[in-house]
């Protein structure tokens, strides 16, 4: 007789990034996994995001070091896949201040935490991020991350599940709404969209923006400061663009086929949320996003815009990640996080490694849902999100 236990049977719910790679790394792991997802892969948050892969900025100690083993992760990935190298590069990435604002505190705070970062003067831009426009870049300069990268994710999800799937992990697309089964206060299982119930001995909550809502319907609350928002993807261009742009006016990467994504605080904050829960995206804030990437690409290049992809924009209320049990419903787990991009492979290995061991992650005591006092929860957002052709000029 084997002294193997038997493999746990672990359902995740949520086809993006952050439950792409739990699945992955369950199934991996010896457990039996289903991924289930309201619709197809990456049609959530983690297909519409910039998918920059940093830790940028002025952040805690504790999430730099989080998005550091993130970083770590996707180079390890590249390194086993090369074939991944299409959709997945660290060209390294450029930002700069907008007027009557600075970066040299943040330079200072990057290369404190020992961050890969170089201040560029603005003459010396060409030489160092040939398909940016030196003279849209701030008077005082600029700071280069030539560590930095992106990844795109409607090629790396399916990567992901392609694997779980070689581990004998199984998946359910086109679910519809997906509902967390509780049964005498515990998690067991899922209700799918259509009534069929699915047993499990633990689940995965990773459903991005919608997570905040889905556990009130369970009496959880988590403080959330999630937005709408939108990504613009652009028609092919001729130039080449290889670096990460953040601009005050415009976030700018490449993609594998020769596009561009687009994004901006200002742009989406004019997104319109309708009665319905459906979003609308203002033809002037597209139109306006496409003028201001051409502005930071040398030779300003004509863009024209391919799609739109609006929907919720997953923030937790502190910004930091949500990440692990569930208390008040055992069996739960949770993932809620902004730049679910970066943290995508490393929060999926811990939490997998959690459910399979037992063991809680000391990287991850600091982002608990039990941190939050429950009396200052903010309340949830709800809605779902669309993509949308675009007519073309």
């Amino acid at each position: 007789m084997s002294s193997t236990a038997p493999a746990k049977h672990v359902i995740v719910v949520g086809g993006g990034i952050l439950g792409a790679s739990t699945c992955m790394h369950l199934a991996r792991g010896g457990a039996q996994v289903t991924l289930v997802t309201a619709g197809p892969l990456a049609s959530g948050a983690s297909g519409r995001s910039i998918a920059w892969l940093n830790s940028s900025g002025a952040r805690s100690a504790d999430y730099h070091y989080l998005r550091m083993l993130a970083i770590d992760r996707y180079r390890t990935w590249s390194a086993r896949h090369p074939e991944s190298r299409d959709y997945i590069r660290f060209d390294g990435a450029l930002k700069w201040a907008g007027p009557n604002e600075t970066f040299r505190e943040t330079y200072a705070f990057e290369r404190s935490t020992g961050y890969d970062s170089l201040w560029v003067d603005r003459a010396d831009v060409p030489g160092i991020a040939a398909d940016v426009n030196a003279d849209a870049v701030a008077d005082e300069g600029a700071i280069y991350n030539p560590g930095e990268g992106w990844v795109n994710m409607p090629d790396f999800i399916p990567a992901l599940v392609a694997e779980a799937a070689a581990h004998g992990a199984a998946v359910i697309e086109h679910a519809g709404n997906v509902r967390i089964d509780v049964q005498q206060g515990a998690a067991a299982g899922v209700i799918l969209g259509d009534g069929t119930r699915l047993a499990a001995d633990q689940v995965v909550l990773a459903t991005g923006g919608e997570v905040p809502a889905q556990l009130a319907a369970l009496g959880v609350t988590v403080p959330d400061a999630t937005p709408a928002a939108f990504v613009l993807y652009t028609d092919p261009i001729d130039v080449k663009v290889e670096t990460v742009l953040n601009t005050p006016r415009v976030a700018v990467r490449p993609t594998p086929d020769g596009r561009l994504v687009l994004d901006a605080d200002w742009a989406e904050q004019s997104v319109i949320v309708e009665d319905d829960g459906s979003f609308t995206v203002p033809d002037e804030s597209v139109q306006g996003l496409l003028d201001e990437a051409s502005k930071v690409l040398a030779g300003n290049p004509r863009l024209t815009a391919q799609k739109v992809g609006a929907g919720l924009k997953p923030i937790p209320g502190d910004g930091e990640p949500v990440v692990g049990p569930v208390p008040a419903i055992p069996g739960l787990h949770m993932m809620f996080t902004h730049s679910g991009a970066t943290l995508g492979l490393i929060l999926g290995e811990l939490l997998a490694e959690e459910i399979l061991t037992g063991t809680p992650s000391p990287v991850l005591k600091s982002f608990r849902l039990d941190r939050f006092d429950s009396g200052t929860a903010v309340p949830a957002s709800v809605g779902t999100g669309a993509w949308a052709p675009v007519p073309q000029n």
